[in-house]
């Protein structure tokens, strides 16, 4: 083995984005000498920088104005006509992001963690190169994020045809914006275009929109997206994106077969999913080992099939979710330090932020039934005082309990505010609670919150306010 004094870190985290950077502080905390390397000028990785920061900045921003445009403030007694300033509302976009990024940049110099400015590429098994140094570090934690999936025969020019980093700067708002992939980053980046007057039609292969999530929360919110003016046309594979000039001509045909059709567009976002960042890691270098499906393949501690070397967030085996990839950040610095940091995959929260919000924790009914019995509760919002108030009818509450147990399984939930709600699901799955616990915990009134109360409830038929 290595004498200690060869080593320049105890610690180097490959990517700064949510769970590298989260990792390098807590182990800067531990007391372990701790650098990161990444190559984007920015820190914070793709979340930050051109993921869920500003996209959150511009489906805020949209909302405003469409509540102003569409009649939902005059309902109110409020009368206005907007207009819209793009420019401005890209400029508050972008200030976001320069602010939280520039944040991260302070908590590193506060934990005295090195940034290693440059792209990191594995020389062995305790080495890389990052901008032509050679570093050496007792662990290493490989934490590069994921990209966008690409659509095979499709070119990507952020002009036309754009992924979700380009759908957030478009210069104009689209006459007609064909989304592909009807997931969370094509149903949130498709309703701010919507709401800012683009016609959007979202393209998916699948009979339902939102894959993985529970069948009564995909048919709900697909309900309610077109009553918003969303064109969906499920069950269809896009063959083909011929752009010329301006304009892109998408071929589309049947999933199950059949005669293809032809739509035009002035703005096509391919948005099929996201895959592993593993390009130019090198990893052969260093021995370590990928699953079938491109991952860095890793043990319940983290660990890939190398010792000394780790991996977390995207590029590993789960979600593909910012707080999933913070909480395996601390979780892996935690046991590279000797503790025991654990991850509980069970209870990883999602949360699509459209209007309403769609969030669930846990299994789906479907799921949950295939591995025996339950009972399910349902609360509509449209019952619930707050949201009748803030004149916000859609959506509804699902609890799925074990029939034997009654402990919970899995919550969904369809609301204004659902992805701050489905917090206190979350928690009380963490603690081992039952629909019983849940139920005759007092919420307070008038809340969105009393949904689950309520929800909680009907598992055993009791609700009081249906």
């Amino acid at each position: 083995m290595a004498d200690e004094q060869q080593y320049d870190y105890d610690v180097l985290v490959i990517g700064a984005g949510p769970g590298g950077y989260v990792a390098a502080i807590r182990a800067a905390q531990l007391g372990l000498k701790t650098a990161c390397a990444e190559s984007r000028e920015t820190l914070g990785g793709t979340c930050l920088n051109v993921g869920c920061i500003p996209s959150k900045a511009m489906l805020h921003a949209s909302e405003y104005f469409d509540a102003a445009a569409n009649g939902a403030m005059a309902k109110m007694g409020i009368k206005v006509t907007p207009e819209l300033d793009l420019e401005a509302m890209h400029g508050q976009r972008r200030d976001a992001v320069k602010q939280l990024t520039g944040g991260i940049e302070f908590l590193f110099k506060k934990n005295k963690v090195e940034w290693l400015k440059g792209r990191a590429s594995f020389t062995g098994k305790d080495s890389v190169d990052v901008a032509g140094r050679t570093v050496r570090a007792k662990n290493i934690v490989i934490a590069t994020g994921s990209s966008v999936t690409p659509l095979p025969g499709v070119t990507i020019d952020q002009k036309v045809v754009v992924d979700s980093t380009g759908a957030l700067e478009l210069p104009k708002v689209p006459e007609h914006m064909v989304v592909i992939g009807g997931g969370v980053i094509g149903l949130e980046l498709g309703s701010v275009w919507r709401r800012l007057g683009a016609k959007v039609t979202v393209v998916e292969f699948l009979d339902q929109i939102l894959p993985g999530f529970d069948g009564d929360v995909r048919k709900e919110s697909n309900k309610i997206f077109k009553k918003q003016g969303l064109e969906f046309k499920l069950s269809t594979k896009v063959t083909g994106v011929a752009v010329n000039g301006d304009v892109a001509t998408l071929t589309l045909e049947p999933a199950a077969g059949g005669e293809a059709q032809t739509i035009d567009a002035d703005a096509v976002l391919v948005s099929i999913g996201r895959k592993p960042n593993t390009d130019g890691l090198n990893l052969e270098a260093a021995g370590v080992a990928l699953n079938g499906r491109g991952q860095v393949e890793i043990d319940h501690d983290f660990r890939t099939n190398v010792s000394g070397v780790w991996a977390i967030g995207d590029v590993a085996p789960g979600l593909m979710l910012a707080h999933k990839a913070e909480d395996e950040g601390i979780a892996v610095a935690e046991n590279i330090a000797g503790q025991h940091g654990i991850v509980n995959h069970d209870v990883i929260p999602s949360v699509v932020y459209t209007w309403p919000e769609i969030a669930g924790v846990g299994l789906t009914e479907e799921a949950a039934k295939a591995k025996g019995e339950v009972e399910v509760g349902k609360f509509p919002m449209l019952a619930n005082s707050r949201a009748k108030t803030n004149h916000e009818p859609d959506g509804f509450v699902k609890i799925i309990a074990d029939a034997k147990t009654d402990r919970v399984l899995g919550v969904w939930a369809i609301a204004s505010v659902a992805g701050t709600m489905i917090a206190q699901a979350a928690q009380a799955m963490e603690f081992g609670a039952t629909s019983e616990d849940i139920a005759y915990t007092c919420h307070a009134h008038p809340t969105h919150s009393e949904a689950i109360k309520e929800a909680a409830m009907a598992v055993t038929g009791k609700p009081i306010h249906i």
